[in-house]
């Protein structure tokens, strides 16, 4: 059983005037041994005859010790006033990081231009709280939309079970029902297998395995295995390249193909059309995923990649949100890279992966 973590919290007011105090009494201690020195030499020096005295001496060393004294006072407060002036952007900071500690992301700061490294400092704390922000966000809608996920085809199995129960159900709506109890249930296990093996890829940081193969070929078998897709929207396909060989892991880059090619074909409007081609130069292979169908979103296209994000709400049944974020972690994986364009008539994948991958 794990210990609970206990977690202290940072006391700002204490720290700062903590800080405060050791730089005034530090400033203080140095202009203190500093005018004691002074003032022992000049003592010495008269004990030893180095230096003469009289009645008027008497009236300069008066002066001198005031005017110590007047540096002193004059020193100790310019230390509390700078010691405020430099104080400031800690206690700030300080504050800015125990309100990113107890989850107030929305949290920025400015420590002013005065320190040297404040400006810099300022915009690296206001860019990890913005992270921070972003990554909560993410994370809460996560959380929403994987229980909605897991929710719906529950719901519905639950609701064709309680009608299946209804002994005067005809055969024929009884086999409809069970027709679309077993869609559901493959749904819900195709939705696990791939959060599992997203979940495999975000605690990988490299891949093994990597072999020489017929990239052309890997396609071409992609495109067999997702015909019957294909062949009940009567979907039009051009493939439009000649052979190429990749140096990748071949079963990861497989899951790539069939999850971009099988949204190309998801998407698509019926009688429509799906185009892929690949290209190549001295460092680079690029495949394109082409599908006629309507525009994304210029606000979605940002989301795409991301876990469960769904544009298009209405055929939510069509897919989960998961195959694309498997696509983008895979390809970055490989150091490639991966974009997404859509116009009105036509949307295209592209995939971008260097040749020969260490």
């Amino acid at each position: 059983m794990k210990k609970p973590v206990l977690k202290r919290k940072i006391d700002n007011k204490s720290a700062v005037r903590y800080l405060k105090t050791i730089f005034v009494v530090g400033v203080a201690a140095i202009l203190s041994a500093a005018l004691g020195t002074y003032t022992i030499t000049n003592f010495f020096l008269i004990q030893s005859g180095v230096l003469g005295i009289t009645d008027e001496g008497f009236v300069g060393l008066f002066w001198i010790i005031a005017f110590s004294v007047f540096c002193l006072a004059m020193g100790i407060g310019l230390s509390m006033w700078l010691g405020k002036l430099l104080i400031t952007p800690v206690r700030t900071l300080i504050t800015g990081m125990t309100k990113l500690s107890e989850g107030d992301f929305s949290t920025r700061i400015t420590l002013g231009k005065y320190v040297d490294g404040a400006t810099d400092l300022s915009k690296t704390f206001n860019t990890l709280a913005t992270q921070l922000e972003n990554t909560e966000i993410l994370r809460s809608d996560f959380v929403n939309n994987f229980s909605h996920e897991v929710k719906t085809p529950l719901v519905s199995v639950t609701g064709l079970i309680s009608l299946l129960k209804n002994e005067k159900l005809p055969h024929e709506k009884r086999i409809q029902y069970i027709e679309l109890i077993e869609e559901e249930i493959q749904r819900l296990s195709s939705m696990t297998t791939n959060m599992l093996n997203l979940s495999k890829l975000e605690k990988q940081e490299i891949v093994a395995d990597k072999t020489n193969f017929n990239l052309s070929e890997q396609i071409r078998t992609c495109v067999l295995l997702l015909e019957k897709k294909w062949t009940k929207k009567r979907t039009r396909l051009a493939l439009d390249f000649d052979e190429h060989t990749l140096y990748a892991n071949e079963d990861l880059m497989k899951q790539v193909w069939i999850n971009l090619i099988d949204n190309s074909i998801k998407f698509s409007k019926d009688r429509g059309k799906v185009g892929i081609s690949i290209s190549e130069n001295e460092n680079d292979i690029t495949v394109s995923i082409s599908n006629t169908g309507e525009k994304i979103k210029d606000e979605d296209l940002a989301k795409i990649f991301n876990k469960f994000y769904q544009g298009d709400t209405s055929r939510h049944k069509e897919g989960h949100g998961i195959g694309l974020s498997i696509v983008a972690r895979i390809i970055y994986l490989h150091n490639g890279k991966v974009n997404v364009e859509s116009s009105d008539e036509k949307t295209t994948f592209t995939v971008i992966l260097p040749k020969y991958n260490a």
